[in-house]
């Protein structure tokens, strides 16, 4: 007996929707477990926000005498601020380590580097140079510098990376400075769902052969992080 052309167009069209329907599920299902597995970035800040970062409050909260004094920032001291955007730290580290220090201003975006050339030439700065790195090294000349300051690295794609590469600049007893925003503070800064929780952190320092000196607990929105090359001994206090 032979089923006719008719009775079976039902079950072929009820069969087809159901394949359909279990292509899409199974596609978003794999497109959300890929997402999971991602890990979450921000992306880069725009330089036409620029003045965001540029709040007449942010002297008061970001404290930066305090953080170059935490990180031995002095008169002569060769020092990088990295991920620097428009140069609000460079111009600070510049005018603490005077015309006989040097201050690296490095980041991956050219707009950003052009913003930081223009304000130091407005400022009459001639301790700074700019450099335009990459997302995975930064770019330091070796054992240039006695300091390095990274103020939100939320941005960051490949933050052991870079870290690892930073490590090679430091010269003996050069230290890293990581000032992140907290993950339960309030107060200006990324989303919290874009920031980097301090125990992760650590962990990626340790991964790129750094090891935590000190934590610096001043900062009311931030936490401090400073480190040293692994092979470096520990300082107490």
């Amino acid at each position: 007996m032979h089923a006719r052309l008719d009775d079976l167009a039902p079950v072929t069209l009820r069969t087809a929707i159901r394949l359909v329907w279990l292509v899409v599920v199974v596609a978003a299902v794999t497109a959300a477990l890929s997402a999971q597995e991602r890990p979450r970035h921000r992306r880069l800040f725009p330089p036409e926000d620029l003045g965001v970062l540029e709040g007449p409050d942010r002297d008061a909260w970001q404290m930066p005498d305090a953080v170059m004094d935490a990180l031995g920032v002095a008169d002569g001291s060769s020092v990088a601020d990295i991920g620097a955007g428009g140069g609000w730290f460079t111009v600070r580290l510049a005018r603490r380590v005077g015309p006989n220090g040097i201050v690296y201003a490095q980041d991956v975006q050219s707009q950003m580097i052009e913003a930081i050339r223009r304000r130091v030439d407005r400022d009459g700065l001639s301790n700074v140079r700019t450099l335009q790195g990459d997302e995975l090294d930064p770019r330091l000349p070796a054992n240039s510098v006695d300091a390095i300051l990274i103020v939100d690295s939320s941005e960051f794609r490949h933050r052991v990376d870079v870290l690892k590469n930073l490590g090679p600049a430091l010269r003996p007893g050069g230290r890293i400075g990581l000032v992140e925003y907290k993950k339960d503070g309030g107060g200006p800064g990324p989303p919290q769902e874009e920031r980097v929780d301090e125990s992760t952190m650590i962990a990626d320092a340790e991964r790129a052969d750094l090891h935590l000196i000190r934590k610096e607990t001043f900062l009311p929105f931030q936490y401090f992080l400073i480190l040293g090359r692994a092979s470096g001994s520990a300082e107490t206090r």
